[in-house]
């Protein structure tokens, strides 16, 4: 295997994740496409998040290694864990705000804590990240005076204030009515060309999924079960990809949604 293979942002070989009796994931084996919408999919606790926090070194496995960018994450000592972090961008499924800070505040909450940068400067990259995802305006609202799909956009802007390569969105249409969800999926893909960076993110929803994602690798008794283009995960012939692609209401041979 190349580790350093240009095409493959993050690589994942033989990761194997027990917490306690219970086995997470087996062996398992991941690429991440560089500058592609990269979606895991699975049932609720396959392991999803388990498995992304390794990418990050949020948690250390049992063996295996995950290489990004060519770097062995887990030999990286403090220092450098700190900054290699700072590639990363997470979008948690509930946004994750701070009730009690502004729009302006939440945003600007890592640039003061990870950054020397001015007052100044840190307001004006907030605010062009909140123009930037159609936020003009709500720089001095609360989260609780947001809709849900607003506190999404307010989390992704969060996360893109560090300029990271990799951004990685945790169920990014729970709780969204249809309208909010499709909202949320242009969001995704706008921000994928508009930033030019890597995003990986962990959904159950498959319209969503067909219509954002590059590539889509199931989650499925602790291994990647397979991965692929949305057109090669709808014709795949395994019977429990099939029926959860159907149990969802997309029809794996085309259903109600079309790959873009």
């Amino acid at each position: 295997m190349r580790v350093a293979d240009p095409r493959w942002h993050i690589r994942v070989r033989g990761l194997t994740k027990q917490f306690g009796d219970n086995l997470v994931l087996d062996h398992l084996d991941l690429d991440v496409e560089r500058g592609k919408v990269n979606v895991i999919i699975g049932a609720s606790g396959a392991g999803k998040s388990v498995l992304i926090k390794h990418f990050m070194c949020l948690l250390r496995p049992d063996r295996g290694s995950v290489w990004v960018d060519g770097t062995d994450v887990f030999a990286l000592d403090s220092r450098a864990l700190a900054q290699f972090r700072r590639k990363f961008g997470l979008v948690f499924q509930f946004a994750a705000l701070f009730d009690s800070l502004t729009v302006e505040e939440n945003c600007a909450f890592p640039l003061r804590e990870h950054t020397d940068k001015s007052r100044a400067e840190i307001r004006e990259i907030v605010r062009d990240r909140l123009a930037a995802l159609g936020l003009d305006g709500t720089q001095a609202k609360y989260p609780g005076e947001l809709s849900g799909g607003m506190r999404k956009r307010v989390g992704l802007a969060r996360a893109l204030v560090l300029e990271p390569e990799i951004l990685m969105f945790d169920e990014p249409t729970t709780g969204l009515d249809p309208l909010a969800t499709r909202n949320v999926d242009e969001m995704i893909l706008s921000t994928v060309q508009r930033y030019n960076v890597t995003s990986v993110v962990i959904s159950h929803d498959m319209a969503s999924v067909f219509r954002i994602a590059d590539r889509i690798a199931m989650l499925h008794q602790h291994k990647i079960l397979t991965s692929g283009t949305p057109d090669q995960i709808r014709a795949h012939a395994d019977p429990y990809l099939s029926g959860f692609v159907r149990a969802s209401g997309v029809g794996a041979a085309g259903g109600a949604e079309e790959p873009r």
